[in-house]
């Protein structure tokens, strides 16, 4: 199972910088960012550093992690303009870029900067000729797609990437559209969940799999969740008093590490966690992901 991390972009670049070159010095197999401008929570005024313009920048200064947008908002871009991007990134990382894609739903940011946020039919609906539309423009010299909402006319995408097959994420949850989308297009799909949820989710995914005609073994399977690790009951007990908006895993150094088994039993390709619950301080952060990587996760690293 690799391992990725998923690195706040509302601080300053240059700790941004030192976290991913720190995940890749300690072990780590991925550094991902998230894709917004603004939080979700009023007041919406802390800075956020733009998704794909930091990942280009992270490209040239690491070396050895694969690097991804965890997802990008297909509402923000142009598929056409996405793909062109995706193929640049690669190339500035010498073929270390996962192309990570989803449907856009924060509202907020759409009402704040005019930009559309449709019908979750239509978004959906959108993101699956957007997912054809990158794939297609990677993958060919020349591409024409005539869909409902993207058209493309014999238009080009160079460079390539240096991959032969840049993957395609694609992070859905929704069981009775969403999920056959990544089944058709998908590389990789990807789900924030516990082991509990994540393993229904699983099922669903190789229903439509089958439904597509394809092997479910041929898409990998990325999850993340918030880890809060302490050896300090007090701080365990607090944490689980905590109303959590996103899934979470909470224990011991020991209990983390089993729960990461149960997510290895579940034939979970990729397990991503967020540095914002690591620690304060940079110094707290570094070594937590160092325990992460060095300790946790080493029984189920290939």
């Amino acid at each position: 199972m690799r391992i990725g991390i998923w690195i706040a972009t509302e601080r300053p670049f240059d700790d941004l910088l030192a976290s991913a070159l720190e995940a890749e010095r300690v072990g780590f197999d991925a550094v991902y960012i998230a894709d917004h401008f603004m939080p979700q929570e009023s007041p919406a005024d802390q800075p956020r550093l733009e998704a794909w313009t930091t990942l280009g920048a992270l490209a040239a200064r690491t070396e050895r992690v694969r690097l991804g947008v965890l997802v990008t908002g297909n509402t923000y871009r142009h598929p056409a303009v996405l793909a062109n991007m995706a193929a640049t990134a690669d190339r500035i990382s010498n073929g270390r870029v996962v192309l990570g894609l989803g449907a856009g739903w924060q509202r907020n940011e759409h009402v704040a900067y005019g930009i559309d946020l449709p019908e979750v039919p239509e978004l959906l609906g959108r993101l699956d000729e957007a997912c054809q539309v990158v794939r297609t423009l990677l993958d060919n010299d020349r591409s024409s797609f005539d869909g409902r909402w993207y058209h493309l006319a014999d238009a080009p995408c160079e460079p390539k990437p240096v991959q032969d097959h840049l993957p395609l994420l694609v992070g859905v949850s929704g069981e009775q559209i969403a999920m056959g989308i990544a089944a058709r297009h998908a590389d990789i799909w990807n789900y924030w969940g516990t082991p509990d949820g994540i393993a229904h989710k699983i099922e669903v995914l190789d229903r439509h799999c089958e439904a597509e005609g394809r092997d479910p073994a041929t898409l990998e399977r990325s999850t993340q969740a918030l880890v809060r690790m302490s050896e300090d009951s007090a701080q365990l007990a607090a944490w689980a008093s905590e109303a959590t908006r996103q899934p979470s895993i909470t224990g011991t150094q020991a209990q983390i590490t089993e729960e990461l088994g149960r997510y290895d039993s579940l034939g979970v390709d990729e397990f991503v966690l967020s540095d914002r619950t690591l620690g304060a301080s940079r110094a707290e952060r570094f070594e937590a992901m160092a325990r992460f990587a060095g300790e946790v996760a080493a029984p189920f690293r290939p």
